[in-house]
């Protein structure tokens, strides 16, 4: 069996690298990832090596005025902007903003690791069998003299079942085969976040490293740059099931009920889709982001589509933020914030008393706001 993942949007799983802006030149509406060992042994023969390598210590980007001919006769590789607009936000951007994130690749190529698909397929079960008392206990361990490293554990095995009989050994998804590079561009993104104004919110734009401005000004905010598959690109892997598991005598021991089977996971997997979904949407109005809630409503429309194929839609990858990666969306309850508040890295966020949390990446398709990034459909083919 294998799996067809179908981007709906913007797709970035990285390994953790970034193309530094010292690796790359933008040229022609391209970013021109250089080759930077051809590049050593061509200066190696001349007296220029030395200006080169003081260039790579010291400047933020490299001089176009100098260094130019390289983004046209040394790149590795191109990776165009999704806009060509977006050439002038990066002659502008400084520091972080500069280093590009890119996607998984290895000698063949980028693809998609199996574990992405895993993990949200993880999360989205930890949701759909939550039970009540979890939470409860969960904060309960964070209240301990030692704050737990993995405060949710207890209640992921509640949810999923001990190591031995945890429910997502049912499946495995390999690592995808590798695509083409030509299904990836350079896509700009930039944080959202809401502001108070008589008694209700309006958009802002974050800046960094601190403040925004009006949502009507997004040009102002803090652009950022990211590799993504562009939407409509498929990955396939090897999906394997094992069916070894729903034997009876197997189901009794380790204690699964009989109608457990993939299926079930996929639609616990769709009702967290669509409980983030509605949450996303939540945002988009609060905001007034009217093309984001128009995006948010073609996936619910795709949602009700893939429940009667019998596939599933996930969130993953960079830039979904925290509603993506945690199994518990009602982040109104009393209970959930005294449990972030035992982390000091929320506390600030929390006190605000503002919708938490309160930013979102947004990624700009013709340099307008319009999606989230991470939303896929995947189905099993025979």
């Amino acid at each position: 069996m294998r799996y067809r993942l179908t981007c709906l949007t913007p797709l970035l799983v990285g390994d953790g690298r970034k193309l530094s802006p010292i690796d790359y030149m933008v040229w022609k509406d391209h970013v021109n990832v250089l080759d930077q060992w051809r590049i050593f042994r061509l200066l190696a023969k001349g007296p220029r090596l030395e200006g080169y390598l003081t260039q790579l210590k010291t400047a933020e980007k490299l001089d176009f005025a100098s260094w130019g001919g390289f983004a046209q006769n040394f790149a590795g590789r191109r990776i165009p902007f999704e806009n060509a607009a977006y050439s002038a936000y990066w002659n502008r951007a400084m520091g972080d903003s500069l280093q590009i994130p890119t996607f998984a690749a290895g000698a063949s190529g980028p693809y998609l690791p199996g574990t992405a698909i895993k993990g949200a397929l993880r999360t989205g079960m930890v949701f759909a069998n939550w039970r009540d008392g979890m939470l409860q206990e969960v904060l309960t361990r964070v209240k301990s003299e030692r704050l737990p490293r993995r405060p949710a554990e207890i209640a992921e095995e509640h949810a999923l079942g001990p190591a031995g009989a945890n429910r997502m050994r049912l499946v495995s998804a390999g690592d995808s085969a590798p695509i083409a590079v030509s299904q990836f561009k350079v896509y700009l993104l930039r944080t959202a976040t809401l502001q108070t104004r008589g008694g209700g919110f309006t958009l802002g734009w974050k800046q960094s490293p601190r403040g925004a401005v009006d949502g009507a000004r997004p040009e102002e905010s803090t652009p950022w740059f990211a590799e993504m598959a562009a939407p409509g690109t498929s990955f396939t892997g090897a999906w394997q099931e094992k069916a070894f598991l729903l034997q009876p005598e197997v189901r009794r021991a380790i204690r699964w009920p009989e109608s457990f089977q993939c299926a079930r996971i996929f639609e616990a997997v769709n009702v967290y889709a669509a409980g983030l979904l509605a949450l996303q949407r939540q945002y988009a109005s609060w905001a007034g982001m009217g093309l984001l809630d128009k995006s948010l409503e073609e996936l619910e429309q795709r949602l009700e589509e893939a429940r009667q194929k019998g596939s599933c839609l996930l969130s993953l990858g960079w830039g979904g933020g925290l509603p993506a990666k945690s199994a518990w969306l009602d982040t109104t309850n009393a209970d959930y914030r005294q449990i972030l508040e035992a982390y000091q890295f929320y506390n600030r966020a929390l006190a605000s008393n503002m919708p938490f949390p309160k930013t979102r990446r947004i990624v700009f398709l013709n340099n307008r706001p319009a999606t989230l990034p991470g939303w896929v459909e995947l189905a099993i083919e025979a």
